[in-house]
């Protein structure tokens, strides 16, 4: 029995230890979700592995092929370039700028052709004061600077197209960059630029090392300077007609392009070569003269009513002789104002950019009106200068204006004399010329007395007439309703334009024509009366009655669109001179006295001059072969 119990039991614990068993085993079955989980999971690893695997081979064949790439790019470069190749190969072929900057200019250095891509001085607005828009003498590709030469093997490179390697350091204060295209690690054509704090001017070099075997030196390499000017001022004809090119040659020589028109030239040992704006001017100097340049001067400005972004477009090219086999020439960039004193303070003959007149006319300019105009304008603003700078002019002429006024006096006293004597040989136009000569001496009259004064303000006139458009310092700035003394002053813009005399009305010009009507109003009668009308000439009389009005309209029209400083100027001094002419003529010329005095000269012996005594008889010898003429036809 206890056998049976024991066999249950143990039965018993059997099936228990085989349900949990099963339970056991069933519970660690995988599902059917976790079965396709665990199966995504391996495929990734797969994946991952083969992957890794395709990157590895793909990593292999992109160096493989980048190899090949290469060697087919440098194979490329060295059959476009030459030694060259090497340059373009460099970490630093690729487009780029370094700059350049002090207290007065900005300069940008391209790598891509080594040269100045951006000249800004710094300081200066374009049109009007307060703009907004800086003044860059270069931007956005209007200028190029490029050299052109021949390899050993024939190839024709420019180096506009070729990279540059900058390096920039210091010189003292000094900022130095060095710009070289490279046919090695030891041979190289290369750049120099050096500026100084405080100046416009940039020292620049262009040289060559280790070149000799790679360039063609039987032949100059040729330089070629570009400049497409932008238009600074507001006035587009004015500012056009102080824009060419000037150049000096031969030892001190200069000569520039027309103005206004299409012109080209070519010059020897030329030394300097500036691209001048109307107040800004780019320039060229070089101290190995180039032994030739061959300019030329594009008009841009076809239509002066049309706004318009250039002026003109100017090209130099020049060739760079070798020697030994290297180039080396030392040469300076100027970007900044076309200001006299600047320009001066250079002393390399930079002021002749400055078109002040010729002759006698530029060396009032430079001795006088500039030193003068300098020392008024450090205490004055610049519009009273100009008014203290007329005064000053005007009481210095005011001799000239006296002299001229009294020997109109005097010819206006002895008129009736003279038609006396006009109407008494009106057929013998000999004598009547013999005895108008003998009442000149008598009376002690020159006739040549009221022209001479008149003459010697010819060379002021001009003078100033050239000071004021080019005096840097007048540049923007104001007087009363003029906001820029070097340009118009407007006061009203018309909506249409009107041909000869602008879109626009100047006031100062109008002030200045009313100013030239009442002056020639009040000279044109004593003019008139002191010179009698002549036999076969044209009446003088009608003529200045005539210029009163004419003068004035020429004068509004003309100075329209000049500088308001010029007009100004014309105002104050024809009120001046009317002024000076009204005192002269009520309290100081007595004509009464004058006739007295006159009087009082004839009963005096009066020595003939040399060149009256020479006019006497050269009249007298005249009037004999007239005889002898009528004779032989009797």
């Amino acid at each position: 029995m206890e056998e049976k119990k024991l066999d249950y039991r143990s039965a018993i614990g059997f099936a228990l230890i085989a349900v949990l068993l099963g339970w056991m085993l069933y519970n660690q079955v995988p599902t059917q979700e976790e079965l396709d989980k665990e199966k995504a999971e391996k495929e990734k690893v797969e994946q991952e592995k083969q992957a890794k695997l395709a990157d590895e081979k793909t990593a292999v064949v992109t160096e493989q092929d980048s190899t090949v790439t290469d060697s087919v790019k440098q194979a490329g470069l060295r059959d476009a370039l030459g030694a060259f190749a090497y340059s373009a190969s460099l970490p630093s072929a690729k487009d780029g700028v370094t700059e350049l900057k002090n207290d007065k200019l900005l300069l940008e250095v391209s790598n891509k052709g080594g040269y100045i891509s951006v000249a800004t001085p710094l300081g200066f607005e374009q049109f009007s004061k307060d703009s907004g828009e800086m003044v860059k003498i270069i931007k956005n590709n209007n200028a190029d600077f490029n050299l052109q030469f021949k390899t050993k093997d024939n190839r024709i490179l420019n180096t506009r197209d070729m990279y540059f390697e900058p390096v920039l350091t210091k010189n003292g204060e000094n900022q130095v960059l060095t710009m070289r295209l490279k046919a090695g690690a030891n041979a190289y054509l290369e750049y120099r630029y050096e500026m100084t704090p405080g100046q416009y001017m940039v020292d620049f070099s262009i040289r060559t090392q280790g070149l000799s075997q790679v360039l063609d030196t039987s032949n100059p390499i040729d330089l070629e300077w570009k400049l497409k000017t932008y238009r600074n001022e507001k006035s587009i004809s004015y500012e056009n007609r102080y824009t060419h090119v000037v150049y000096e040659y031969e030892d001190g020589k200069d000569d520039d392009l027309s103005v206004g028109s299409n012109d080209s030239e070519k010059a020897d040992n030329v030394t300097y070569i500036a691209f001048k704006q109307h107040l800004f001017t780019s320039i060229l100097l070089t101290d190995k003269a180039f032994k030739t340049a061959d300019l030329a001067s594009e008009n841009l400005v076809h239509d002066e009513e049309v706004d318009t972004l250039y002026t003109k477009q100017f090209t130099a090219k020049m060739p760079l002789e070798f020697d030994g086999g290297e180039l080396s020439y030392n040469m300076d960039w100027y970007y900044g104002p076309a200001d006299y004193k600047i320009l001066n303070s250079y002393d390399r003959n930079l002021d002749e950019v400055i078109p002040l007149g010729w002759g006698i006319f530029g060396w009032i300019n430079r001795y006088i009106f500039i030193k003068v105009f300098g020392f008024l304008s450090l205490f004055l603003p610049y519009g009273i200068g100009i008014i203290v700078f007329t005064i000053l002019v005007r009481l210095v002429m005011s001799p000239v204006t006296y002299k001229s006024y009294l020997s109109q006096a005097k010819m206006k006293v002895i008129r009736p004399e003279i038609q006396e004597i006009n109407e008494k040989y009106k057929k013998d136009p000999m004598k009547k010329q013999q005895e108008t000569m003998k009442l000149y001496n008598k009376a002690g009259v020159n006739p040549m007395a009221g022209c001479l004064p008149a003459l010697m303000q010819i060379p002021v006139f001009y003078a100033l007439f050239q000071f004021f458009p080019s005096y840097f310092d007048l540049r923007q700035k104001s007087f009363l309703w003029a906001d820029d003394l070097s340009s118009y002053d407007s006061v009203y813009h018309l909506p249409f334009r009107i041909p000869l005399y602008g879109d626009h009305v100047s006031l100062f010009p109008i002030l200045a024509s009313i100013a030239i009507f009442f002056y020639m109003k009040m000279t044109t009668g004593d003019q008139s009366m002191s010179a009698p009308p002549q036999e076969g000439m044209p009446d003088m009389s009608k003529m200045m009655k005539v210029m009163i009005y004419i003068s004035p309209v020429m004068m509004l029209i003309f100075f329209n669109n000049y500088a308001s400083g010029l007009s100004l100027y014309y105002f104050i001094s024809n009120t001046i001179t009317i002024g000076i002419m009204f005192v002269i003529k009520n309290y100081i010329v007595n004509e009464d006295k004058i006739h007295a005095k006159i009087q009082e000269n004839k009963t005096k012996p009066k020595k003939q001059g040399r060149f009256q005594k020479k006019m006497q008889e050269m009249m007298e010898q005249a009037q004999e072969q007239q005889k002898k003429q009528q004779q032989n036809k009797r």
